[in-house]
């Protein structure tokens, strides 16, 4: 299988050769930086259009169709009717904190970004804690959500935000649960270690019933998590007009708008990394030339096919089930899967312990 550092230390190699010492690593953090960057955006403006050929499936119609062949340059045409958008100055609003709200919420969803592993070598933060760096840094992006809802001087901002706040930090006990319980079982918070680790299996298989349980339960709070439906109570159209963002334009609400979508992909590409292998291939012990057969796949392939797979499951349920009331959604959370987790964490110890697993 094709090893990505193998690309990286040509460049870190060829620069070094090209520039004095000291230039050489502020011009990798700025080529990394870029990069992260450039793709953060193309994946964003890809998961619009994918989202809009999904939902117009599940609605019997065609989607986009006009701009470009089969509609597919569509988003980039609504990237730069943004872009050119006026910022509307809100009168009575805090100004600095509405300004600042929406660049929290990017941040925060760019740090997540950075810790997936996309292919083999092909990564940007791997510490030996990634996993809670990982959870640390997607945590920020609720501070910007509390703060775009206060700061706007807004009745329905400040509901939405109100029922983001209590939503997200409701459902961050699950995923971090449910993280947890496959980190006992990989023995590791290392993500590029939990993906290794699964060469000879991913862990949803080998772990038995706790990995699965584990990633149903992160399926639903990872949705609960990025606002989505049936999850989207912050932004209830019918209700709170947009929500939280309701006073934004332009940028600004391009802003919210990206981050949606990037944790999207960041919950999706959690999941794949924690219970399908990542960018392991599948691999089933015994079957040497299966395996090798599976091993000519480029790396980053598996990675985005699991990823795709998982979001559109993500956008299935949007555009299936109804939304559900706050309280359902706090009472799902609080009284059902939390309880769920903490028994099913126990029971992937007992699996460990006595070796119960593949």
């Amino acid at each position: 299988m094709f090893d990505f550092s193998v690309v990286t230390e040509w460049v870190d190699e060829g620069l070094r050769s090209w520039l004095p010492e000291g230039w050489v690593l502020p011009v990798e953090f700025f080529l990394i930086g870029l990069c992260l960057l450039v793709a953060y955006a193309i994946i964003a403006l890809v998961l619009i259009l994918y989202e809009r050929k999904v939902c117009a499936a599940f609605q019997c119609r065609l989607g986009p169709n006009r701009v470009g062949p089969w509609g597919v340059t569509q988003s980039v045409a609504d990237m730069l009717k943004m872009l050119t958008k006026e910022l509307i100055k809100i009168n009575h609003v805090d100004r600095f904190l509405f300004n600042l709200a929406p660049f929290i919420v990017i941040i925060s969803s760019v740090l997540a970004f950075g810790c997936i592993p996309f292919a083999k070598g092909l990564e940007i933060i791997d510490f030996n804690v990634g996993v809670f760096f990982l959870l640390a840094v997607s945590s920020i992006g609720i501070v910007g959500v509390l703060l775009a809802g206060w700061s706007s001087n807004n009745k329905y901002s400040l509901i939405g935000a109100m029922r983001s706040g209590a939503q997200m930090i409701s459902y961050e006990l699950s995923i971090g649960l449910t993280i947890l319980t496959m980190v006992v079982f990989s023995g590791s918070m290392q993500l590029s270690t939990i993906v290794e680790s699964q060469a000879e299996g991913w862990f949803i298989f080998r772990a038995h019933v706790p990995a699965v349980i584990a990633f149903v339960i992160y399926l639903i709070a990872g949705t609960a998590e990025t606002n989505r439906g049936p999850f989207d109570l912050p932004e209830a159209d019918s209700e709170l007009t947009a929500g939280y963002h309701t006073e934004y334009s332009g940028m600004h609400f391009g802003f919210f708008y990206l981050a949606e979508y990037l944790n999207m992909f960041v919950v999706a590409s959690v999941a794949a990394t924690l219970f399908l292998g990542g960018w392991m291939p599948l691999h089933i012990p015994g079957w040497d030339a299966f395996n090798a057969a599976m091993d000519w796949i480029p790396s980053i392939f598996w990675f985005i096919g699991k990823v795709a797979v998982l979001i559109f499951v993500i956008m299935w349920f949007k555009w299936t089930f109804p939304r559900l009331r706050i309280d359902q959604l706090l009472r799902l959370e609080w009284k059902y899967l939390l309880p769920i987790n903490l028994l099913n964490l126990l029971l992937m110890v007992v699996v460990v312990v006595f070796g119960l697993h593949f």
